[in-house]
């Protein structure tokens, strides 16, 4: 089909599968409505200047199977927000609807199933699921390209009616007593480019009404409580039959080890890796003390150093006695798998430390602890809640142009 514009001498020329009732000319957004005689006549001219679209008429894409030709295109409005829809239609007569928002996309089909929204419910039910009511408005087409099977309103409202289920929607437009209904679905804008090659496709902002959330809450929770229960059964399981092993125990007098090193005698270590914890105490009194302890491996010579101080000061200042570290210490070297290893221990006290006699360690590999596991659990916690509050703020940002919002302040 060609259609010559009389008020820009252009000439537009595509292929439809459709009685065209209304044509815009592309160009200068000239309204033309056909006549009893079946010829084109200039009745109008939108004034609006919204005409910015990535796609034009006769755009071809790869859509839901099949080739669809943009052959009309509204730009509409509500107050000052304003959006674009593409009219597609495919080799079999098939409709089907784009709208593009804030650099968003939704793909839109007619509903065959109507629905009672006189008195705006604040549920619609489809397909035994539930849709939130959105919003309701009252939309005007302010612009217009391409070729309709339908009579374009002139200064004429459209109530619309939104129900959302992210990533779904539910839109009915009412007009002239007529309600049509729509099924919606985000659709990401990679999808777009796919489908127009060599398209360019504006910049996305802001949250889409039915965009839906990087994170699924409940998920989430699922997902994280079933590897906390795996991480506390995988623990239980290797170390239920894994026996605590006392590899050092001794008191080393500092009269004859002060700054020496001890070599303990060889161990050999069974079952699954496990933290080695080093227990070590002294009498140590306003001064200090030090272990410095080295395990050796001796299947393959690998060595891990650890080191402690152990300070204990008090004293009595200002009225009040106070009082700082501790005469003992504990601590872990962790992850020591099983294998043959022996210990190099040296101890170490201040020089004018002339009371203390003796630094006491006690070592012991597999010594029972949850730590590790409780670590991780608590992480996951921690990035649940993270999670929680990117999800609230997201929805909240959904919800902001709503009247029926849950998440206002």
């Amino acid at each position: 089909m060609k259609i010559p514009c009389y008020d820009c001498n252009t000439e537009t020329e595509l292929e439809v599968g459709f009685e065209v009732i209304n044509f815009v000319c592309p160009k200068c957004h000239s309204l033309y409505a056909r006549d009893d005689e079946g010829k084109f006549r200039r009745k109008s001219k939108y004034k609006s200047e919204e005409n910015d679209a990535p796609l034009a008429i006769g755009d071809i894409g790869f859509l839901k199977g099949s080739n669809y030709k943009v052959t009309g295109i509204l730009f509409k409005s509500v107050q000052s927000y304003k959006w674009t829809e593409f009219i597609l239609q495919n080799d079999k007569k098939e409709f089907i609807y784009l709208s593009l928002s804030q650099g968003h996309w939704i793909l839109l089909t007619e509903m065959e199933e109507t629905f009672n929204v006189k008195s705006h419910p604040l549920v619609l039910e489809h397909d035994g699921k539930d849709y939130d009511i959105y919003d309701y408005s009252n939309t005007q087409i302010i612009n217009a390209e391409g070729f309709f099977d339908f009579e374009l309103p002139q200064n004429t409202i459209i109530h619309v009616v939104e129900y959302i289920r992210p990533p779904y929607m539910i839109s009915i437009e009412s007009l002239h007593k007529v309600d049509t209904t729509f099924y919606g679905e985000y659709i990401k804008k990679e999808d777009i480019r796919k489908a127009f090659k060599k398209v360019f496709l504006p910049y996305k902002f802001g949250v889409n009404i039915i965009q839906p959330s990087m994170f699924d809450l409940r998920n989430t929770a699922i997902i994280f409580c079933f590897i906390a229960l795996l991480i506390i059964i995988s623990n239980w399981l290797i170390y239920r039959d894994q026996p605590e092993q006392n590899v050092f125990s001794k008191s080393i007098r500092f009269s004859e080890f002060d700054n020496k090193e001890i070599t303990s005698e060889a161990f050999v270590l069974k079952g699954g890796s496990a933290p080695m914890t080093i227990k070590v105490s002294s009498d140590v009194d306003n001064s200090w003390a030090n272990l410095n302890i080295a395990l050796i491996n001796e299947d393959n010579g690998d060595e891990i150093y650890a080191n402690k101080d152990i300070e204990y000061y008090h004293g009595y200042s200002e009225g009040e006695s106070w009082i700082e570290g501790s005469q003992s210490e504990k601590f872990n070297i962790c992850g020591v798998k099983a294998g043959k290893y022996h210990l190099l221990i040296t101890p170490m006290k201040a020089p004018e430390d002339v009371n203390n006699a003796e630094m006491r360690v006690n070592v012991i590999w597999n010594q029972s602890s949850s730590r590790n596991v409780w670590l991780v659990i608590i992480g996951m916690i921690a990035i649940y809640f993270i999670i929680r509050f990117f999800k609230l703020s997201f929805e909240r940002d959904r919800w902001a142009d709503s009247s029926y919002s849950r998440y206002q302040d």
